[in-house]
């Protein structure tokens, strides 16, 4: 009798045109079961490979992927809807840097940390080496599936583990790009594998013994459902989740590249970013002159196909997503707050679907859901404060903490009001991107753990300590 678990299919519906991009059947235990069994074995042989051929694979990863940047991108265009124009830009700009700078990092955080000379004189020798943890699993999102996957995949690769990667149901064709790739770069068999899965199954591959670390990013929802699978034993979890992330802007800033760079980083992607800025905050003698700057931006976005060339602002990536964020708009409005862009100066936007225009909304305060809740689209609120303590108040009048960015000339009065700040991450004149070489983290219901730099080794590895002495 056939397994009836095989009957079970996700199908990915493309956002740009309802059409059917992918079918992929879920798998079944039984396979499940298989994958860490083949994971388990082929790790006990990657971990004895030297480092600098564990590097060589990595190494040669890069160029692969950022060859098929444009079909791969287009793959992605298809899958979550994010413009073709913009796309692969995932692979040629962050994947690239952070597999890159990933690679050039390991030697030095994967080496022997020794400890000073034995102070007694008794002829110890001490050092804490950095053992691979054995199977990781990465759970990775659909807005940005290749960013989020490659801060775990990569590191674990690296260190000597075997990775099992699920990706979600949206964007299928990633996890297959990652396999070939690494298949052709030379990674042996079963040390990277990927599966389609159910979140019961997931859940499953989470209290595995065989399992010795999950990395998850997703939604605060998500990462609750890993860590009560994860508090049935003793593994570690990584959690990359949600934000509301805060943009503050001080009287001295210059506007034009302020709001270049702040609508960039609230709509690119349209607002589907768990690091976009969700919210700004501007002192009020350059509110006026700033909100009229930002709006007049934001007007020249191109709502339209994703797959068009030039479309900079494309669909949700699905119509309840966008129907959240409308909610959030009729909400703020009901509660005060003003609109200011007329979604009919848009004409692909379309109620009911996951086509939106972007919206800037003032008159708002913190008892609004566009202020204090996750929007995760291409809308946000622009609110007045007097100086920085009112600015550090706010910002942290949040659940969430993964970034914070201030735009100002005076350095000093940054690094005063960051170390106020609660947040992962804090940027001076710059926001919404990720720095390999600096911790990738977050407080509060952002989550757990670290990612990227030197730091993020230790998550994927556990240490194992030596305690040598010469003679008896």
């Amino acid at each position: 009798m056939p397994d009836p678990m095989r009957l079970q299919v996700q199908q990915t519906i493309s956002p740009g045109d309802g059409s059917v991009v992918a079918e992929r059947v879920l798998a079944t235990r039984a396979e499940l079961d298989a994958v860490l069994a083949r994971a388990t074995d082929a790790q006990r042989s990657w971990r004895d490979v030297a480092l600098d051929e564990r590097v060589a694979v990595i190494e040669r990863l890069v160029p692969w992927m950022v060859d098929r940047a444009a079909e791969t991108g287009r793959d992605l265009t298809r899958q979550m809807g994010r413009p073709v124009a913009h796309a692969p830009l995932e692979i040629t700009g962050g994947f690239a840097e952070r597999a890159t700078w990933l690679a050039g990092a390991a030697a030095g955080a994967l080496a022997d940390s020794e400890v000073a000379p034995d102070p007694a004189g008794e002829g110890l020798r001490r050092f804490i080496r950095h053992e691979p943890v054995g199977v990781v699993l990465v759970v990775a999102p659909w807005n940005y599936p290749y960013l989020c996957s490659v801060n775990a995949v990569v590191p674990a690769l690296l260190a000597g583990d075997a990775v099992v990667l699920k990706v979600s149901s949206q964007t299928p064709l990633v996890a297959e790009r990652w396999a070939e790739g690494l298949a052709a770069c030379g990674l042996p068999e079963g040390v990277f594998q990927f599966v389609h899965a159910d979140h019961e199954a997931v859940a499953a591959l989470v209290t595995d013994a065989r399992v010795g670390f999950v990395a998850f990013t997703g939604s605060v929802a998500g990462g609750r459902a890993v860590q009560r699978a994860a508090a049935t034993r003793f593994v570690g979890t990584g959690l990359e989740l949600g934000g509301k992330d805060p943009a503050y802007v001080r009287a001295d800033a210059p506007i034009g590249a302020t709001v270049a760079a702040l609508v960039d980083g609230a709509y690119f992607n349209a607002g589907q970013s768990c690091c976009a800025v969700e919210r700004i905050y501007v002192q009020r003698p350059r509110f006026d002159e700033f909100v009229e700057a930002f709006v007049a931006r934001v007007r020249q976005l191109v709502l339209g196909d994703p797959l068009d060339a030039g479309t900079t602002l494309g669909p949700l990536v699905r119509p309840a997503a966008a129907e959240f964020v409308r909610h959030q708009v009729r909400e703020a409005v009901a509660g005060g707050a003003q609109a200011l862009i007329d979604p009919a100066s848009f004409a692909a936007d379309r109620p009911g679907s996951p086509y939106m225009a972007p919206q800037v909304l003032v008159g708002v305060d913190h008892s609004m859901g566009i202020m204090t809740d996750e929007t995760f689209g291409p809308a946000i609120g622009i609110m007045a404060v007097d100086d920085d303590d009112e600015a550090v108040r706010v910002m942290n009048d949040s659940g969430y903490g993964l970034t914070a960015s201030i735009w100002t000339t005076d350095v000093d009065a940054a690094l005063a009001v960051g170390d106020r700040v609660e947040t992962g991450t804090w940027y001076l004149n710059r926001c919404d991107h990720l720095d390999p070489a600096l911790a990738w983290t977050g407080v509060k219901d952002s989550g757990r753990g670290v990612s990227l730099s030197t730091l993020g080794f230790g998550a994927v590895t556990r240490p194992k300590s030596f305690n040598l002495r010469a003679t008896p």
